[in-house]
C-alpha cells in the first residue's frame, strides 16, 4: 500500500468518520483511481471507524506543513 498526495486528496471529501467499506464505496462512486480503491482494500478490517485521512495515512500533510503565509496574499 502506498499513498501519494494526489491519491489521498481523492478522499478529502469522504463522509468522515467512515468504515473501510464506506470509504471503498465512496471511492467507487466518485470515480477515484484504482490505486485508491486497492489501498483501501489493503487496510485491516477490524470494524474500525476512521475519523480522517490521517488515520489511514499518518504522514498526510496538513496546512501547517506548508510554509505559506495566507496573510500576505
Amino acid at each position: 500500500m502506498y499513498w501519494t498526495l494526489e491519491l489521498a486528496s481523492k478522499l478529502e471529501d469522504a463522509p468522515w468518520p467512515a468504515t473501510k467499506e464506506e470509504l471503498i464505496d465512496y471511492a467507487i462512486r466518485t470515480g477515484a483511481p484504482a490505486e485508491v480503491i486497492e489501498n483501501l482494500q489493503e487496510l485491516e478490517d477490524d470494524g474500525e471507524v476512521y475519523e480522517s485521512i490521517e488515520d489511514i495515512w499518518p504522514d498526510y500533510p496538513t496546512k501547517e506543513d506548508f510554509l505559506f503565509n495566507e496573510d500576505e496574499y
